[in-house]
């Protein structure tokens, strides 16, 4: 944090770090209209950061240097008091760990700011932010030891799930649940956020921030004027934005929030102008999906359950907008009677392989009663402790993933069902799903491939997470019955188990 917010001595901050400039001031009138933006430059390029009120007399600004070296800020705003003020930054070099903010590349995939590919394998815990601190803290040990880089949240309470805490993103006018200042954001129930925010951060994970969601009707925050939208909107921009690990998604099944698709596009349009680092921007469905290709949304965040039975259904997803996907919700692990909730271990491991090799993207979470907690009280509802099956699993999928190409998987030869992901000519994934053969062909499209290249294969079990790699080398040959394939004549098939959730590698060893 800034020492004073008009020190000449320049503080350090690591690039894509987060420095804050404290400014102190009386003012009069509603202090969360009051203008403040910070002006940083380095000589070469100059980021505009809002500022915001923190209460208490408090205003700070938030700024992540996108680049090393010597940064001057100055303050802009009509008051007076919070006007003029400045400083320096020195951004040194990002010590190990951090890779810096996740961007899409490539169209379809995800890298950090240096070039480190993001295998995106994400989890949903709406309302663990809402909890207690004990349980706050479970959350983020269990986090620790799963593989997920990635969580959903919401911003504001779900109604269907217990809080346990008496903190509101309004200030409270009563006990009622109507009885709020929608005019007045409470700045301790923001300081939690921005806390939990920058713990995921210190263990690696992804901060999915929801902006809006329809499930709380009774307190009227779901329902607000377009201009109460747009006030918390910034609001909640100008304190988070500069964690490197902040996405934004716009809303939680957004088709069913009285809101029009204008109305979206508005609010995508002011995340996007008032976000100074440029941080992904998503929108979740129902049931009708948003337009995805318009120029505002970085990436893809859909609801279907169906599409990830198989890669080729996925994949049409990325055909149609031409973006990176990502399913981040298929129905969930789960005992819950409703479907969404019900799901089997291996019926959500199996969504994540099958969107992989379409080379899409899919996110997990569970519905399993937690000892003690509430209606709602599993970890897609207010996080603590992981009890389903598919989690090592995907921890597995995640180290098959990461040895894979880079940036990530796309489909081979997709309009012909070959169900084939990788890089054609140099990595083939195959995924039978709860199919159970007991052999397969090792053909290759001819995409890339000319004869005489050497791959190894390897036969993987997704569900007892074993890789067994087949003895010898493959050389392919053009087949004499085709021109579409490529095999090793004196190997043309491989023997396999018979049992569900295999997978097959091909990968070139020349």
């Amino acid at each position: 944090m800034a020492k004073t917010a008009w020190a000449e001595t320049p503080e350090k901050i690591e690039r894509w770090g987060l420095f804050e400039a404290v400014l102190e001031a009386t003012v009069d009138g509603d202090p969360f209209d009051v203008e403040l933006v910070g002006v940083f430059t380095d000589g070469r390029m100059t980021v505009r950061a809002p500022g915001f009120f923190d209460g208490d007399g408090v205003w700070r600004i938030r700024f992540s240097p996108p680049e090393t070296g010597s940064w001057r800020w100055a303050s802009e705003s009509p008051v007076a008091a919070l006007n003029g003020r400045s400083g320096r930054v020195e951004a040194v070099a990002p010590s190990a760990g951090n890779h810096g903010p996740v961007g899409v590349v490539e169209a379809y995939h995800f890298a950090h700011a240096d070039g480190t590919p993001f295998r995106q394998v994400g989890t949903t815990s709406y309302g663990w932010t809402h909890q207690p601190e004990a349980k706050r803290r479970q959350t983020l040990e269990t986090l620790k030891a799963a593989p997920f880089n990635k969580i959903r949240m919401l911003v504001t309470p779900n109604a269907a799930v217990s809080t346990n805490t008496p903190l509101s993103p309004f200030v409270r006018t009563g006990a009622g649940e109507t009885d709020f200042d929608l005019d007045r954001f409470d700045p301790a129930f923001f300081r939690r956020l921005d806390a939990s925010v920058a713990a995921l951060g210190e263990i690696g994970v992804q901060a999915d921030v929801i902006l809006f969601h329809p499930y709380d009707e009774a307190s009227g925050l779901n329902a607000m004027s377009a201009a109460r939208d747009e006030r918390y909107v910034r609001y909640v921009v100008a304190r988070l934005s500069a964690y490197r690990n902040v996405w934004w998604s716009m809303a939680n099944e957004f088709d069913i929030l009285k809101k029009s698709d204008a109305g979206w596009d508005r609010l995508f349009q002011v995340v996007r102008d008032a976000d100074p680092h440029g941080r992904l921007r998503s929108i979740h469905n129902w049931r009708r999906l948003y337009d995805n290709g318009k120029p505002w949304v970085t990436h893809s965040s859909i609801q279907n359950g169906s599409a990830v039975l198989d890669d080729a259904r996925a994949e049409t997803y990325r055909s149609v907008w031409q973006k990176a996907v990502v399913f981040d919700e298929v129905c969930y692990e789960g005992s819950l009677s409703e479907r969404w909730g019900d799901l089997t271990g291996p019926e959500m491991v199996r969504a994540f392989w099958h969107g992989l090799i379409g080379g899409t993207y899919v996110g997990h979470s569970e519905c399993f009663p937690q000892e003690g907690g509430t209606e709602g009280g599993f970890w897609l509802g207010e996080g603590g402790e992981l009890r389903g099956e598919s989690w090592t699993r995907l921890a597995f999928l995640k180290s098959v993933m990461e040895a894979g190409p880079k940036p990530g998987i796309d489909p081979i030869d997709k309009w012909w069902e070959q169900h084939l992901g990788g890089v054609a000519g140099q990595y083939y994934l195959r995924y039978f799903g709860d199919a159970a053969p007991t052999e397969w062909a090792v053909d290759v499209p001819r995409d890339e491939i000319v004869g005489g290249e050497r791959f190894k294969v390897d036969v993987i079990d997704t569900w007892n997470m074993t890789i067994e790699p087949v003895a010898g080398a493959f050389v392919m040959q053009k087949r004499d019955d085709t021109k579409y394939f490529f095999r090793d004549p004196a190997r043309p098939t491989i023997s396999l188990p018979g049992r569900p959730w295999m997978a097959v590698r091909v990968t070139r060893v020349d």
